[in-house]
């Protein structure tokens, strides 16, 4: 993915990109319930997710540049 590293995440064009650890020991519908939560009060949408062993979840949240960049809230995990 090109683009611009910024701290813990990036951006390109279009997207800024925020990646999000959530540990095995959190079950599937806290997850989605954590997610659902940045997508509709911080504008995150999800671009990537991989599930590794041991259930531990590795996502990349995505949120449109625009002029409203830098009011909405960092994910918070």
């Amino acid at each position: 993915m090109a683009g611009t590293r910024d701290g813990d995440g990036w951006t390109d064009d279009r997207y800024e990109y925020r990646p999000v650890r959530i540990e095995g020991d959190v079950s599937r519908l806290t997850a989605s319930v954590r997610l659902a939560i940045q997508a509709e009060f911080s504008g995150w949408e999800l671009s990537r997710l991989r599930l590794y062993p041991g259930g531990v979840r590795k996502i990349v949240l995505r949120r449109r540049l625009g002029a409203q960049q830098g009011l909405l809230p960092e994910p918070t995990f």
